[in-house]
C-alpha cells in the first residue's frame, strides 16, 4: 500500500540520518492513531522538552506528506491531479 511504503521511505531517510530509534518512538503520531504517549509522556522518555517533540513530530509529518506527494505524483501524467488524488485516497481511508 501507498501509504506504507512512504512510511518505509521515511523510516529509511530516518535511519540514514541516525534518527531511526527516534522515528520508531515517534511514527504513531505521524498518522494520527489514537492512544499512545502523551507529547509530555514522550519528551520525558526521551529526555527532551515537549516543544521539541512537536517539532520533530512536525517536521516529520511534513516530510511524510512530502513523500505522498512524490510517490502518487508518480502516478498521473497531470501536476495538478495530485489533490484531487489525494483528497480521494484520504476519503478512502476513513
Amino acid at each position: 500500500m501507498l501509504l506504507e511504503r512512504v512510511m518505509i521511505q521515511l523510516r529509511n531517510e530516518c535511519v540514514a540520518a541516525r534518527k531511526g530509534e527516534l522515528f520508531e518512538t515517534l511514527k504513531h503520531h505521524l498518522t494520527g492513531e489514537p492512544g499512545g504517549e502523551s507529547y509530555q509522556e514522550l519528551a520525558a522518555r526521551l529526555n527532551t522538552s515537549e516543544g521539541a517533540v512537536k517539532v520533530t513530530v512536525h517536521r516529520l509529518r511534513r516530510r511524510f506528506g512530502e513523500l505522498v506527494r512524490a510517490q502518487i505524483a508518480r502516478t498521473l501524467d497531470r501536476p495538478e491531479e495530485i489533490d484531487d488524488e489525494i483528497r480521494q485516497l484520504f476519503a478512502a481511508l476513513e
